[in-house]
């Protein structure tokens, strides 16, 4: 389904939520990478204060340690824009209000796998994606750890936060900032439940 009637000609974020909600999860993914970079960035300013979205709603509370959890991206970039984020609990249940993960993509061998901690935002109801520190541990299966300094990932997500804002129970949109300085790149997440 092509949900860019909710978008145009002004966005109509409690439509595209209802109908974002009611789809399935490919649905979803199918509907959001639809959406090319005009429309991220106009849904990204429409959802500032329209739906509070915490760590809980990237990775629900129940879900056990160190289980992957993976979102399905589209960003804003002419090519290679199809990917994935990949986030999980910490082992440590000391550790609290954060999540470890990596982008996963087809250029991960080229960039590295650009691992990040998740926490809550700087603004009340956001998510940032903080690619200034990495997880001190990982799933199984997920490439080794390396410093964002590593490999090209200097040149993409050395310095990086991603800040997420919610649309939907399973859509986030985001937008990248890089040494503090906010950049035109945006993207959108979809979560896959476990059970899918």
């Amino acid at each position: 389904m092509n949900l860019r009637m909710f978008l145009e000609p002004t966005v109509d974020l409690p439509q595209l939520t209802r109908y974002l909600d009611e789809l399935g999860h490919s649905g979803r993914v199918y509907a959001t990478q639809q959406w090319g970079k005009a429309d991220q960035a106009r849904l990204y300013e429409a959802a500032k204060g329209y739906r509070a979205t915490s760590i809980d709603d990237i990775v629900s509370p129940s879900t056990e340690a160190l289980r992957e959890v993976i979102h399905h991206g589209k960003n804003s970039l002419p090519v290679f824009s199809h990917f994935q984020k990949r986030f999980c609990r910490p082992s440590d249940p000391a550790v609290t209000g954060k999540l470890w993960g990596y982008n996963h993509q087809a250029m991960t061998p080229v960039t590295g796998p650009g691992y990040f901690v998740t926490r809550p935002g700087t603004n009340d109801g956001e998510v940032d994606i903080d690619y200034t520190m990495v997880p001190p541990e990982k799933c199984a299966g997920w490439p080794e750890i390396i410093p964002n300094s590593a490999k090209l990932g200097r040149f993409i997500y050395e310095g990086m936060v991603d800040t997420l804002r919610g649309i939907s129970q399973h859509v986030t949109v985001g937008r990248a900032t890089i040494k503090g300085k906010i950049q035109d790149a945006y993207f959108v997440l979809v979560r896959e439940d476990p059970n899918v």
